[in-house]
């Protein structure tokens, strides 16, 4: 798989954060868990229940070390949510990344909870910023093993 990358630009790579200071590609030669820059939630933007679980997955991803606690979050949060929606197709889309998550397909199921934020942004009257970049980088918060 080749990426490329942004002078700059950052990349977080099995828990690893990397900055290239020039236009540069990548090509991972084996299997890897990445995430970029431009798909980073800060803890702050999370302010809404799909916003959340998308912080609890992107977790997952960015450290590796604290995946357990992150999973323990989405076993509470993610029932939660289900008995939250009633739009049919927030609740497919959470039923899908609960399979996605329990196959070890954590960065399909973040895709697929970005792509139901504009959804619950529709449904809470509120404009999407998922597109928006990145303006900050913040270290990923560690989880407590006991949250």
């Amino acid at each position: 798989m080749r990426i490329s990358l942004r002078a700059g630009e950052r990349i977080f790579v099995n828990g690893a954060v990397l900055k290239v200071d020039r236009k540069t590609t990548l090509e991972f030669l084996n299997d890897v868990t990445f995430l970029l820059e431009s798909h980073v939630m800060q803890a702050e933007q999370a302010k809404t229940p799909m916003r959340q679980l998308y912080f609890i997955v992107q977790m997952m991803l960015m450290d590796p070390n604290s995946s357990e606690a992150a999973m323990v979050l989405f076993g509470k949060a993610h029932p939660a949510m289900l008995k939250t929606y009633s739009n049919r197709d927030i609740i497919d889309g959470l039923l899908e990344v609960e399979d996605l998550i329990a196959r070890g397909r954590t960065f399909e199921g973040l895709k697929r909870i970005r792509s139901m934020i504009p959804l619950e942004d529709d449904i809470l009257g509120e404009v999407s910023d998922v597109g928006s970049p990145v303006a900050k980088f913040e270290p990923p918060l560690r989880l407590a093993a006991g949250a």
